[in-house]
């Protein structure tokens, strides 16, 4: 899943994007708001974490912004404010959660989570491939009655390529979506989750078109949702 902080305080952003991509999360960091809509509306995030009190452009324009574009990705608003019409005032503006600082990083990720796992029940179900199952919400992969166990960043690839099932699926695409808009390491990181993926679900799930990227699927077709 791809997340966007936009935070102006440098040092929190940081360690904010740190924590999250141990986690196996891809996060893009901005820090002002006009820039911080700009790539919400150009890229597509499962979530976004925003501060209020921002350079150019403050938190509830932002948000407001967003929400009057028809954008719902869910949006967890960060602000050193602690009174009740503040927080009164983001959720009005279409935020979904909020939280004060200073906070615990552990709190952060609870919140994030729960805002995935509502946003996963209205919107990502369950995916199968056939044998193959994938569950967002319980970051869970059975192949049959096998439960696989995978690092954060293989399930992230593994999802990215079961929404995309059947689909030829570019590794440009999967490190977009998987990592970051700055990742400037080389491409080839992706052919080593692949591979990794590979040996623990089984040599003939993820096929690769030459030239072209991979394929998720089997013999017996298409994905389908719970």
């Amino acid at each position: 899943m791809r997340l966007l902080i936009v935070e102006d305080e440098r040092r929190l952003a940081r360690s904010l994007a740190r924590g999250l991509m141990a986690e196996g999360f891809a996060v893009d960091v901005v820090h002002d708001g006009a820039e911080g809509l700009h790539m919400a509306v150009e890229n597509d995030y499962d979530l976004i974490v925003l501060d209020i009190m921002l350079p150019g452009m403050n938190g509830y324009r932002v948000c407001g912004a967003l929400r009057a574009a028809g954008d719902e990705t869910p949006v967890l608003m960060l602000t050193a404010k602690d009174g009740e019409y503040d927080e009164a005032e983001g959720l009005d503006t279409g935020a979904d959660d909020y939280l004060t600082k200073p906070f615990s990083y552990v709190v952060l990720l609870a919140r994030v989570r729960a805002l995935l796992r509502r946003r996963t029940r209205g919107a990502k179900a369950v995916l199968r491939v056939g044998e193959l199952t994938v569950d967002p919400a319980a970051q869970r992969v059975t192949v049959g009655e096998r439960e696989v166990e995978l690092t954060a960043k293989e399930f992230a690839v593994l999802e990215y390529l079961a929404t995309r099932a059947g689909e030829v699926v570019a590794k440009t695409e999967i490190l977009e979506h998987v990592w970051d808009f700055a990742y400037e390491g080389d491409v080839n990181i992706v052919e080593v989750y692949v591979s990794a993926l590979r040996r623990k679900l089984g040599p003939r799930w993820i096929g690769t078109v030459r030239g072209a990227g991979y394929r998720l699927g089997d013999a017996a077709g298409g994905a389908r949702r719970a």
